[in-house]
Formats: C-alpha cells, sequence, structure tokens
C-alpha cells in the first residue's frame, strides 16, 4: 500500500493499534473538506502494529482529545514538506470539553453553558472522573 507523504498537515504517529477509529471520530475528522488518511494496523518494530493519521492541511487539533485516546501519539506538523514540530503526548491532567459526562443527574446535563471537565484520576488505568459528580468517563 502506498500513501502518499503530505506537504502541508499534521501527522498523527503511534496511535495505539485499534484506537485510529475512536481518534478519529473524537476529532470529528470526517467533517473536513481535505484528504484524510487512517492507517490501521501498520507494522511498527517499537510497538508491534499502530495506527496512524495523516491530516493534509494545516489546523489545529485537540492535543488533549489525542492523548486522551493515545497517550504514546506523537504530533507531527508539517510544512512544505518538511517537519516543522514534532510533540510527544502523554495522558493529559485535564480534559474540558473533550468527552461528555453520562450521568444524568449531573449539573452539565441541566446547565448548558457548564464546561464538561474531567480530571485524571488514575493514571495505569487512564481512569477520569467528572469534576462535578465523580462519575467514570467512558470513551
Amino acid at each position: 500500500m502506498n500513501i502518499d507523504a503530505i506537504q502541508n498537515g499534521i501527522v498523527i504517529d503511534h496511535i495505539e493499534a485499534g484506537s485510529g477509529k475512536k481518534l478519529y471520530d473524537l476529532l470529528k475528522l470526517d467533517d473536513l473538506d481535505c484528504s484524510v488518511a487512517l492507517l490501521k494496523n501498520v507494522t511498527s518494530a517499537k510497538y508491534g502494529r499502530k495506527d496512524i493519521i495523516k491530516i493534509d492541511r494545516e489546523m489545529d487539533v485537540n492535543l488533549d482529545a489525542i492523548g486522551f485516546i493515545a497517550p504514546n501519539a506523537t504530533v507531527v506538523m508539517i510544512k512544505d514538506g518538511q517537519i516543522v514540530e514534532k510533540k510527544k503526548l502523554d495522558l493529559p491532567a485535564e480534559l474540558v470539553d473533550v468527552i461528555r459526562c453520562k450521568n444524568p443527574r449531573c449539573i452539565t446535563q441541566t446547565e448548558q453553558e457548564i464546561r464538561h471537565v474531567f480530571k485524571l484520576t488514575d493514571r495505569k488505568k487512564r481512569e477520569y472522573r467528572c469534576l462535578y459528580c465523580e462519575v467514570k468517563a467512558s470513551i
């Protein structure tokens, strides 16, 4: 399989195999009007298998959302065919408006202007809890 290199855009590399589609959906990449490639189960010397997302456009991406789904990911910014910036991600300490609280009694369900805030409570389990009601987040 041959996927062309991008001249200006973003490559999200080292996504855990099988998590690329979740990240694609969370970032709403299907709404873009540019080329987006989702490569699944790519051979990796370091991880065995990985997913990769290539976006053929310069844009801002939510690094917290990427870190939430793929904490080992690397985000590479490309301009004029050259790497201009490379960011190694980790689990963010806080998620703001990345996911929504599912608790029907949470204040975020009745007060529309309140932001959905989740705090990292267990790094090993990759567990987040709602700031307001303490309900565990689900992906």
